[in-house]
């Protein structure tokens, strides 16, 4: 496969993986909403591991089940690190949303 080939693959599937972290992220937070109401003193980045880990392994077994794909330790581990990578994008991305949010709106009221 030539560079260009390398290019053009990361572009069509960057898209629908991006679209999937983006799934994802929103799923946790929907869910870490729910499990922060019914058990309130497990902290909150707890839950948000938790949840974006267990969700991403699920979704990888889920997905070899339905395709009927053996599951090799790697793509466990990659479950693991994308949920890593969801967990932070969670945590971390809706703050830096809300700031700018505010610092765009203190912005315009001038």
């Amino acid at each position: 496969m030539n560079f260009t080939g390398i290019i053009n693959t990361i572009i069509n599937y960057g898209s629908v993986i991006m679209g999937l972290l983006l799934f994802f992220v929103a799923a946790v937070t929907m869910i870490v909403e729910v499990v922060k109401r019914l058990v309130p003193k497990v902290p909150t980045d707890l839950v948000v591991f938790t949840v974006s880990i267990a969700l991403c392994v699920l979704a990888l077994y889920i997905y070899a089940a339905i395709i009927g794909m053996t599951v090799m330790w790697y793509y466990a581990v990659g479950a693991v690190v994308l949920g890593i990578a969801v967990a932070y994008a969670a945590m971390f991305g809706w703050d830096k949303f809300t700031a700018l949010f505010s610092r765009m709106k203190e912005h315009f009221k001038k």
